[in-house]
């Protein structure tokens, strides 16, 4: 089983295209955060949130995804920004 099998199992009972909204957290850094945005298209919406000691964000990224695979795709494309965390 690979490690998105339980993700592709969630996604198989939802009826496509949706909005699906992508969580991730990072250390406070706004050249990461520009990276991130850099990854998705213009018609996605990012909202952002500074933690409580204010050296992690955490960022919401509402994005129009048309299959299954293509959401899957961009948690992949993500791991190239180093210190990322998927949630």
């Amino acid at each position: 089983m690979d490690e998105f099998q339980k993700l592709r199992e969630l996604l198989a009972d939802q009826k496509f295209p949706l909005i699906f909204p992508f969580k991730f957290v990072i250390k406070k850094d706004q050249a990461k955060l520009v990276e991130i945005k850099r990854m998705f298209d213009e018609t996605a919406e990012f909202s952002v949130r500074e933690s409580k000691n204010g050296n992690y964000i955490s960022i919401t990224i509402k994005q129009m995804m048309l299959h299954p695979d293509q959401i899957i795709e961009k948690y992949v494309d993500m791991r190239q920004i180093k210190g990322i965390i998927s949630l």
